[in-house]
């Protein structure tokens, strides 16, 4: 088994976990939901690549942009709530 396929392990396991940390009350929880799903993308893209998996990269280009757009809505956001 090549090490590029292995990416798929701790893909899925970042996208559980940003997804997680994403539903958090905690503005830096979701922060860091939201840079653990770009981490995700990364890997989904470089696995996908290597399986000339396309339509998978394309919508990880687009998670990504989502990701990124999370980020900055969550800065703008109220202070934490309890």
């Amino acid at each position: 088994m090549d090490f590029i396929d292995l990416l798929q392990w701790p893909a899925m396991a970042a996208s559980l976990l940003a997804a997680w940390l994403v539903g958090s009350r905690s503005a830096h929880r979701r922060l860091a939901g939201f840079v653990v799903f770009l981490v995700s993308n990364v890997l989904w893209v470089i696995w996908g690549w290597q399986d000339d998996a396309w339509a998978l990269i394309v919508l990880n280009c687009c998670l990504a942009a989502t990701n990124i757009r999370g980020i900055v809505k969550n800065e703008n956001k109220q202070p934490d709530t309890p």
